[in-house]
């Protein structure tokens, strides 16, 4: 078998008769590995668009879900504020009734007082005309 004196300088002739300095093997795979690594870039990229869709979604959803933590906290706050206003207004409602029953019992002793002094004059006042 005759070696040829062009594959030997590592020359070679392809399907098309064109001269080629790799062989036909390995300019083949070569040509599958491109096509491959298009694939790759290609389905990489689908992949960042993917990728991007879902860290812009996962940012909508933290934003929302930040908004929805503030009113959230908001709200407890102001209830904390309506209990205490309430409590608030229950101290100076209970401060209100002691206040009205101490006048209440001043009230109460006054009029003991007076219808003491009433009795008392009713009294002169009937000793009185039965003198006459």
């Amino acid at each position: 078998m005759a070696k040829d004196p062009l594959a030997e300088a590592g020359l070679h002739f392809d399907e098309l008769y064109k001269l080629r300095v790799l062989e036909p093997e390995v300019d083949q795979k070569t040509r599958e590995l491109k096509e491959e690594c298009e694939d790759f870039v290609d389905k990489m990229g689908q992949f960042q668009k993917i990728v991007g869709g879902l860290i812009e979604l996962v940012d909508d959803l933290a934003k929302e879900a930040e908004t929805e933590k503030m009113k959230a906290i908001g709200a407890r706050n102001l209830l904390k504020s309506v209990a205490k206003q309430r409590e608030a207004q229950q101290q100076q409602l209970q401060a209100l009734i002691a206040e009205k029953m101490m006048q209440l019992e001043r009230y109460r002793i006054e009029y003991e007082a007076l219808s003491k002094v009433e009795a008392e004059q009713n009294e002169f006042i009937d000793q009185f005309i039965l003198q006459k």
